[in-house]
């Protein structure tokens, strides 16, 4: 079998869009909707995939992944013109290109497969994937010869009646024998009303030649639906986000309510675990097995361990691990590691911060840039104070201590293993291992002072 190249077209603007963003960087189902063709590409076995890019190329290019190259289509001339650009880094490359298309999110690495083995098979010089549309309205229809052969594409506006009956389209999706692609490019035009080289057009080139052209017809008409509106953009979220809630409960994941439950395409979750209604996985996250999540919770880029329960929390760029407890109304912000049973109780916040096996943060604290033994009890209401206008300042705690409610540990400073700090206190200073620290103004009580004040 030939090597596969990908040439992938995401030069555009998108205007439809009415966007600052380049239509490629939409996001559906959590990544760039060329993310998702790149990704498509290279599961299909794509040896190289090029993206030729224009509007806000630098954009695109940070955007994606690495190892995706980038060819600049300075002027957008069209489909031929886009593909052109990628001649000098095709050069001396031999096999099979297959053109794709930037803002087809649906795309699925079995089906580019599929299609890449049949062109591969056939010995056609060019090869179109088709679609079955239940409502073929606005492209192009595939006209086929005796043999099966792809006779010609007839666009939607020059079809007859008789051919407008035909519900085989035109996907813009192509595989091409390389030599023969850049050859017929060469000999593409720009003589029609909008000046541009449409890639289409070297199919009549190569029929001219007597090259044999094949269309390959895929069951799931779906995969191939390109977005250029917002409205188009929210259904192809529907269909990836429906695909991996079933993905995820084929592999032994329980969704209570997939129809109110969000998981974007990377995040992994193990099976045994238990998702509530309205909770939302994003970015890279990965949930390890047994847990319950949810209901209400929002996970971005978030590593949890095994049999983790934290239910009515936003968490971002930060690890639970196993058996933690967390919730409800929590805020876990970036950089803080949750370590093994770890509790975090209702209306609290952690931030830039290591708190250690089985501590307990039961409700109403703030702890930032902290990094806090195991075993270790935090009352009610403390706070780390860490930000003295200018610098943040961290906060050690060690193992067993134990702080009462409505502290103030006004940091740079140190509590000790075994400490204990009395409730009300502020602290300023370091508290050694296994001492009381008590720092609060003495009561006075000041008898009759009310009947005074009425």
């Amino acid at each position: 079998m030939s090597e596969l190249i990908t040439v992938i077209l995401a030069a555009g603007k998108g205007t439809r869009m009415k966007s600052k963003l380049p239509k490629v960087l939409h996001k559906a189902g959590g990544k760039p909707m060329l993310q998702h063709v790149i990704d498509a590409a290279k599961g299909a076995g794509a040896k190289r995939s090029i993206a030729v890019v224009g509007f806000e190329a630098e954009m695109v290019r940070e955007a994606i992944s690495v190892d995706t190259e980038i060819v600049v289509q300075a002027e957008q001339l069209g489909t031929g013109h886009a593909v052109l650009q990628t001649a000098e880094a095709l050069k001396d490359e031999k096999g099979t290109v297959m053109v794709l298309c930037g803002d087809t999110p649906l795309l699925t690495a079995d089906m580019l497969k599929a299609f890449y083995e049949a062109h591969d098979k056939s010995g056609a010089k060019a090869t179109v994937l088709t679609a079955i549309m239940p409502d073929a309205t606005g492209y192009g229809r595939i006209i086929r010869s005796a043999d099966g052969m792809l006779q010609k594409i007839v666009e939607h506006k020059d079809a007859t009646e008789e051919e407008r009956s035909i519900r085989e389209v035109n996907s813009g999706i192509y595989c091409f024998d390389k030599e023969d692609l850049f050859s017929a490019l060469a000999e593409v035009g720009c003589d029609n009303a909008q000046g541009e080289y449409y890639l289409p057009d070297v199919l009549d080139i190569l029929r001219s030649r007597g090259e044999k052209i094949a269309a390959y017809a895929t069951e799931d008409y779906e995969s191939t639906l390109g977005v250029n509106s917002r409205l188009q953009l929210a259904e192809a979220e529907k269909v990836l986000r429906t695909r991996k809630n079933r993905e995820l409960m084929e592999q032994g994941v329980t969704l209570m309510d997939p129809a109110t439950t969000y998981v974007d395409a990377d995040v992994v979750v193990g099976n045994d675990t238990v998702i509530y209604p309205g909770t939302w996985l994003e970015g890279n996250t990965v949930i390890g097995s047994g847990c319950e999540i949810g209901p209400n919770c929002r996970f971005t880029d978030v590593k949890v361990g095994d049999e983790a329960v934290v239910s009515f929390t936003y968490a971002h760029e930060c690890e639970m691990e196993a058996g933690v407890t967390v919730g409800p109304y929590v805020h876990i912000r970036p950089n803080t590691v949750l370590k093994k049973k770890v509790h975090v109780g209702n209306f609290v916040e952690v931030k830039n911060s290591n708190i250690g096996e089985g501590t307990k943060l039961p409700h109403l604290s703030y702890i930032g840039d902290c990094d806090m033994g195991s075993g270790v009890n935090m009352g009610c209401g403390t706070i780390t104070v860490n930000y003295d206008g200018k610098i943040k300042h961290r906060t050690v705690i060690g193992d067993n201590a134990f702080i009462g409610c409505n502290t103030n540990l006004v940091a740079p400073v140190t509590v000790g293993d075994g400490a204990f700090v009395g409730a009300g206190s502020t602290i300023t200073k370091e508290v050694p291992a296994d001492a009381l620290a008590v720092a609060r103004a003495h009561q006075k009580n000041i008898v009759g002072w009310a009947d005074k004040r009425k």
